[in-house]
């Protein structure tokens, strides 16, 4: 089935009537809520459903504020694919992020203990890590 077309007839077996953005936002987040709750009580099955609601009042939110649900997930598709490229690259006496080849900031580290904490961090945001020294320190090695 067209997503579209799934939209439209959600839309027009929907439940309760409104052309107020603000109630259908509120619809929907009422049953993320309620999905969540049957989740934290490990009813999955509840969990599951509320879910599904969930989706019939997001297609009716879209509706509502006028957003065109095929463009809308090519959109997310799009947005998920341009990753951006983060590198944490390790020097003899600091630390530097560059984002998509641009050095976005750094700090100096002093230890061990300072790698590390930068390391977790690299981890935590996705960056790949690099370690680049001197030249005659790997030359030493």
């Amino acid at each position: 089935m067209d997503i579209r077309d799934a939209v439209e007839m959600i839309w027009d077996n929907r439940k309760y009537i409104t052309n107020d953005a603000k109630t259908a936002i509120s619809h929907l987040n009422e049953e993320v809520a309620e999905s969540l709750k049957a989740l934290m009580k490990d009813d999955l099955d509840k969990a599951k459903r509320e879910l599904q609601d969930a989706m019939s009042c997001l297609f009716i939110a879209m509706k509502v504020l006028d957003v065109d649900v095929e463009e809308s997930v090519n959109r997310q598709i799009e947005q998920m694919k341009k990753r951006n490229s983060k590198i944490m690259i390790f020097k003899e006496d600091k630390v530097e992020i560059y984002v998509d080849g641009t050095l976005k900031g750094g700090w100096s580290i002093w230890g061990n203990e300072d790698i590390r904490e930068a390391e977790k961090l690299a981890k935590e945001f996705g960056c790949e890590i690099r370690h680049e020294f001197d030249k005659k320190e790997q030359n030493d090695k």
